[in-house]
């Protein structure tokens, strides 16, 4: 194990040495709140970027919201020229996981960046989540409208079967329990006739078939959702995945893509209890797809500090007090050993046993209590297995949200708020 002390940008090189052949490598976060985390992922994103060739960022987020930045971010003529407006059309709570001025500077620079090279050298910023069903419907409307007007009924096939539920689609979750409620039928055609138009190049026709997919997955997941467990989690996961994949295909065959999403999807979850309740995750599924050798997962932790969360789902976002990490933890130990700010690098025969072994490690979601940590709030993990690297940030300070505008989430995602 290489720990390597953290105080400027240069201070990555001994990750990027690492990640030097790596065709995926996931950066991760211990909370969706925290300012260290998001500037020094930036960072470290920014030079995988402009040294190491990488083609795209990939977000735990929406597709419809984030291509509205990757339009900005290219420099497309239907984009804007400031990425932070795009950032402010962000309306699914919780808005500040992606609506934040972190990611705002980041966004601008790699406009800047991209603006300077040709069309096909430029970097891209994609989302891969599953919830944006109604969104992503509407997407589809609006380019089968213009591109390919015949194929408009198969939409509208699946707008009216989902329409009687309203926005709150884990109603038809619940609803196809009971009753043969299931949109699937017209879920399949729609994304079949998308799929065809996909086969022509063109990068609307690639989006207009990833919202198809989006449907497909957000679909399966609503109806997941309402039995609880780790059913949901699964789907969700796996169409993150799945989506990295499409974009590597659509990247080529040498692209390179970066994925900034919480700890919990991107450690390796066969490295934590997940995997005795069935779950997995996309850095889990990125190994096991693409080898070991392909994907880098960096983790982050922090012993204390504050944090923007919610204390209930779908409730204002507010500043809370993080505590110090609890006796035995991951946290505490780095707490005891290492500097501030560290860069930890895991490989070699020399590995001490308090990163071999099993203890708790910190897992705050948008959803966050505080005075749970004495019982709750902590993954059991083997921290050299879950991750290839890991920053830490001995104390870590809240993010600075956008005033972007909030609609109601759906229900609370499994677990809580990750």
């Amino acid at each position: 194990m290489l720990v390597q002390r953290l105080g400027a940008p240069s201070d990555f090189d001994p990750l990027l040495e690492r990640v030097r052949d790596a065709r995926i490598v996931m950066i991760g976060e211990a909370t969706h709140g925290s300012y260290d985390y998001y500037r020094l992922r930036e960072q470290l994103t920014r030079r995988l970027i402009a040294e190491q060739g990488f083609d795209f960022v990939a977000v735990e987020g929406d597709w419809p919201d984030c291509d509205r930045v990757h339009r900005s971010v290219v420099g497309a003529p239907s984009g804007s020229a400031d990425p932070q407006l795009a950032l402010e059309c962000f309306e699914r709570w919780p808005t500040w996981m992606w609506a934040n001025a972190e990611v705002a500077r980041f966004c601008r620079w790699l406009r800047a960046w991209n603006l300077e090279r040709p069309e096909p050298e430029r970097a891209g910023f994609h989302g891969l989540d599953v919830y944006s069903l109604w969104e992503s419907m509407q997407a589809i409307f609006d380019y089968l409208g213009e591109e390919d007007p015949a194929s408009l009924e198969a939409a509208q096939e699946a707008y009216r079967c989902f329409e009687p539920y309203g926005r709150r689609v884990e109603e038809y979750g619940s609803a196809s329990r009971f009753v043969s409620a299931r949109c699937e039928e017209e879920v399949v055609r729609l994304l079949a006739r998308t799929r065809e138009q996909a086969a022509a190049d063109g990068p609307d026709r690639f989006s207009a078939w990833q919202n198809a997919e989006v449907v497909a997955g957000a679909e399966r997941y609503y109806r997941a959702m309402v039995g609880g467990g780790p059913e949901s989690w699964n789907v969700r996961d796996t169409h993150m995945a799945d989506t990295l994949d499409r974009l590597l295909d659509r990247y080529g065959p040498e692209s390179r893509g970066i994925v900034w999403a919480h700890n919990t999807h991107v450690g390796d979850a066969r490295a934590t209890d997940m995997a005795a309740d069935g779950m997995v995750n996309i850095g889990q599924l990125a190994r096991e797809r693409h080898g070991p050798d392909a994907v880098t997962l960096i983790g982050f932790g922090s012993y204390r500090g504050t944090v923007i969360a919610a204390p209930r789902w779908g409730s204002p976002a507010e500043t809370m007090v993080v505590p110090p990490a609890r006796e035995g933890s991951v946290e505490r130990r780095l707490h005891e050993l290492m500097p501030e700010r560290a860069v930890l690098v895991f490989g070699g025969p020399d590995q001490p046993e308090w990163v071999t072994g099993q203890a708790d490690h910190r897992a705050i979601g948008v959803v966050y209590d505080p005075s749970f940590e004495s019982w709750g709030n902590y993954v059991p993990t083997r921290l050299c297995e879950r991750y290839d690297g890991f920053i830490w940030c001995d104390e870590s300070t809240a993010l600075h949200p956008l005033p972007a505008r909030t609609a109601p989430g759906e229900m609370e995602t499994y677990p809580a708020g990750v």
